[in-house]
């Protein structure tokens, strides 16, 4: 039953990254369709992320009423529900309304299964569903790529969203298997809420937050212009750019999986430090003035961010404690939104007023304000406990 348990987590996992690289692969057709301009996406994407910020200040108020199997599964079938909506969307108006429930069912479970998953299993299970997260990040490309080779996007979105719906109804059938774990059990109970001024009165918990709104502008920004960045910098022809910009999903991805065999031996505070140096190495090499040496800092970049995100989500039950984790984990949902949709158009503006060639920089403050936040959480967490 554990394993059983554990593979359905798994497969929840590759939910939460299936819609995650839809719109992206989709858009050059959608918006010819639709007859909207190009930037007309950073609108949809912008109401989406909105959806998960406010879903995952929620998360904690929702799991402890309703518990984190019925978040899950609820979560699910709203983004089933919002992608079928997609597929039916005949105006820009109409994508616009679906990315609402399609934000929320995103920030919900997000939320509610890294909580789940921290409290209840080890470093390396949280490092590899994450991986999974990005296995499922990978397929949906191909399965639009495949939707608009022989019919239209609409029906990329259409079969997405019936995976979706089936992956709710291995949820639904094994709902019994959540109370294995104690904490599953007991995290519906109405307990007090914490709420976002009670997580920030406890020490470490700023720092936190600002350091992981630190990293996922970094993840976010160079998903977004390590492409540009090549071509435009680099001189590197447009099909190899674009390549290579997406093997820093892969690095990401494979990165992960490498994590998971060896985070418990190194604790996750030395995986989020060895990450993040070798991110910074990664971050060197695409400042020199080699197309080749550019391309690999990339890969390195990714590889260096993998266990970066799994590791923070995971240690925040033992710096904070089992009663305060689901809704830290819910505000870092939100910081991690908040950094990852605004820090990447920010550096569209510096990019086009100043120059492109400043991206190094800009990606190595925010992953050394993550190391400097990340040392001052420890401090804080260890004087809190020492004062306990």
């Amino acid at each position: 039953m554990y394993t059983l348990l554990l593979a359905v987590i798994y497969l929840a996992f590759i939910s939460l990254g299936l819609p995650d690289s839809l719109l992206g692969s989709a858009w050059p057709t959608i918006r010819v369709d639709l007859g909207v301009l190009l930037s007309y996406m950073g609108f949809v994407s912008m109401i989406i992320s909105g959806g998960t910020i406010i879903s995952g200040l929620m998360s904690e108020r929702l799991t402890k009423k309703f518990g984190t199997r019925g978040v899950t599964l609820v979560s699910v079938l709203l983004t089933a529900a919002a992608l079928f909506g997609f597929s039916t969307a005949e105006s820009f108006w109409q994508l616009c309304i679906w990315g609402v429930p399609y934000g929320l069912g995103a920030g919900a479970i997000d939320a509610a299964l890294n909580n789940y998953v921290a409290l209840n299993y080890n470093s390396r299970h949280m490092s590899w569903l994450h991986c999974f997260w990005g296995v499922g990040t990978i397929i949906s490309p191909y399965i639009m790529s495949y939707a608009l080779a022989h019919s239209v996007w609409t029906s990329g979105y259409r079969t997405v969203s019936c995976m979706q719906f089936g992956i709710a109804a291995v949820i639904l059938l094994t709902l019994p298997l959540w109370k294995i774990n104690k904490s599953a059990a007991d995290d519906a109970q109405k307990s007090e809420v914490l709420g976002l001024g009670g997580a920030l009165k406890i020490r470490g918990v700023p720092y936190l937050l600002i350091g992981f709104l630190c990293y996922c502008a970094a993840e976010a920004t160079t998903m977004l212009w390590a492409s540009s960045y090549l071509e435009g910098v680099r001189g590197v022809s447009k099909t190899r750019a674009a390549a290579f910009g997406s093997l820093f999903f892969i690095g990401i991805t494979a990165g992960r999986f490498i994590a998971g065999f060896i985070s418990d031996k190194l604790g996750d505070n030395r995986m989020i430090r060895l990450g993040t140096g070798l991110a910074l190495f990664g971050v060197v090499l695409t400042a020199l003035p080699v197309g080749v040496c550019s391309m690999a800092g990339f890969v390195i970049i990714g590889l260096g961010c993998a266990p970066v995100y799994p590791c923070i989500i995971h240690s925040t039950p033992a710096n904070f404690g089992a009663e305060n984790s689901q809704g830290i984990i819910g505000i870092q949902m939100a910081s991690a939104y908040v950094g990852s949709t605004f820090m990447p158009p920010l550096f569209g503006l510096i990019a086009n007023h100043i120059s492109l060639r400043l991206m190094p920089l800009y990606l190595a403050f925010f992953l050394i304000m993550l190391l400097v936040m990340i040392s001052k959480t420890e401090k804080a967490c260890a004087a809190r406990k020492a004062g306990e």
